[in-house]
């Protein structure tokens, strides 16, 4: 081998790229050759950061793509990405050098056929029922002739035409309408904040606060309807103090918002017939029953007067009964005035003969001497009355004394007793709350009930197809394995 031989490398004399040039290439070649592209996969990995912007992947069974969708877009999003949804996103490929991988920025998502937005649905709704916001023990009862009815609808479509002319053959009512856009990315955020900005009315205020709530829209595709699938919309109908009736597509179309209101109406109309009754139907009701009400008096007014009539019967005539009273008033009166002059004429003969014999000095010497008398016997007395009255004075302070006493050691020992037993019960409730199943259920135990007994053993819940399982927060409906 020749010592002298060049030992320069192959390619030494290459160009030198930088790394920040190697990663400019690459996203130039990528963004030229994939400048708008759509592609098909499965939702994977779901990242939400503070910033607002969505991170998440698209996979099929070989390969995964990292997705990002801006803050800006997110909220545009028709639907919002869930993991295991099978979507098509909209978009362009680019690169991260930060990291030396490829991304794709999405700008639209859309589901990856009807079957993919069912098993959405199915999920969402497994999930809100689990919250137990579709439980029929949190409907509320519609109220017989709302005072003013609230409809959620778009103003100019012939929903909200078909349920005012409904109204207004049925029952009158003050309508206050709140328009909504009934489809596309708006519909949901606009659909809840109207069933919130209602319930947000005041009582008594400048606008009336409706009793009664309908959600209204036609029939259409799930695609049309799926705003009233979103989870906002849900949760604001399920969390409504108002009274809220669903009349979202026709009889065949159901959607979540259905499930959380209080009652749901196959069409709009259905939903106006709901909301009130029928006026004439309730002026004939009024009239049969006043009518009612006059023949039942009228009734019992005869039946009293005909009770009185044969009461009176038996009681015979007023003028024989009071005859025999009558005639011996009148044989009395004859007696009186004769008795009358006989007694006057003895009395004043027996004053006669004592007038004689009183004389003023007799009367005089008669008080004067009972008088001395009087004095004499008071003079005797007042000592004694004064020494009893002081001692009955006494008598009566300590009695006040020794009454007050007892009444404060009565009052101390009282206090202390129902103290005592206060701090026993309190001890006793704080006992039953940390011993009782409520409590045990909030530390993370669930107990399996079949009908009303509770289930201990597998071999139990097994012989049974449909259990339930009671967790803090209520009921949790399921079926067993051999059930299915």
């Amino acid at each position: 081998m020749d010592l002298f031989e060049d030992e320069t490398p192959v390619g030494a004399n290459a160009h030198e790229y930088t790394v920040s040039e190697i990663s400019g290439a690459v996203k130039r070649v990528i963004e030229g050759e994939f400048g708008r592209v759509r592609v098909r996969g499965e939702i994977g990995r779901v990242a939400r950061p503070g910033s607002g912007h969505l991170y998440f992947d698209l996979k099929d069974e070989r390969a995964v793509l990292a997705a990002v969708c801006w803050k800006g877009q997110a909220g545009r999003l028709s639907i919002k990405p869930e993991e295991g949804l099978e979507v098509i996103a909209t978009g362009r490929l680019t690169t991260f050098p930060g990291q030396s991988k490829y991304q794709m920025i999405v700008e639209e998502l859309a589901a990856a056929g009807l079957g993919a937005l069912m098993a959405m649905l199915e999920r969402r709704k497994a999930a809100l029922a689990a919250e137990g916001l579709f439980a029929p023990e949190r409907k509320k009862p519609l109220p017989y002739l709302p005072r003013v009815i609230g409809v959620v609808t778009s103003p100019t479509g012939a929903v909200i035409r078909d349920i005012l002319h409904r109204l207004r053959d049925r029952f009158p009512r003050p309508v206050l309408i709140w328009p909504v856009t009934v489809q596309g990315e708006r519909c949901a955020p606009e659909v809840a904040a109207a069933i919130r900005g209602f319930n947000a009315l005041p009582e008594g205020g400048p606008i009336p606060r409706p009793d009664l709530i309908i959600v209204a829209r036609g029939g259409g595709s799930i695609e049309d309807l799926w705003g009233f699938n979103e989870e906002i919309v849900v949760r604001a109908a399920a969390e409504s103090r108002i009274p809220l009736i669903s009349a979202v597509g026709h009889e065949t179309d159901t959607t979540l918002i259905d499930l959380a209101a209080d009652r749901r109406a196959p069409t709009p109309t259905a939903a106006a017939e709901m909301a009130v009754p029928v006026r004439m139907d309730l002026i004939r009701t009024v009239s049969d029953h006043g009518s009612r009400m006059s023949r039942a008096m009228i009734r019992r007014i005869e039946q009293g007067g005909q009770r009185l009539s044969d009461l009176a019967r038996a009681l015979g005539s007023p003028q024989a009964l009071l005859a025999p009273a009558s005639q011996r008033l009148d044989l009395w009166s004859d007696r009186l005035a004769p008795a009358l002059r006989g007694a006057t004429a003895n009395r004043r003969a027996s004053f006669n003969a004592v007038a004689g014999r009183l004389r003023p000095s007799v009367l005089t010497g008669r008080l004067g001497q009972e008088r001395r008398h009087l004095d004499t016997l008071a003079a005797r007395l007042r000592p004694a009355f004064d020494r009893s009255l002081r001692e009955a004075q006494k008598e009566s302070a300590r009695r006040r004394n020794d009454l007050q006493s007892l009444a404060d050691r009565m009052d101390s020992a009282m206090t202390r007793r129902l103290q005592t037993l206060s701090d026993r019960l309190a001890a006793l409730d704080r006992t039953r709350q940390s011993l009782g199943h409520a409590e045990t259920l909030r530390r993370g135990f669930a107990i399996v009930w079949a009908g009303e007994h509770v289930v201990t053993t597998r071999a139990t819940a097994m012989g049974h197809a449909e259990l339930q399982i009671e967790f803090a927060d209520g009921r949790l409906p399921v079926r067993t394995a051999d059930a299915q």
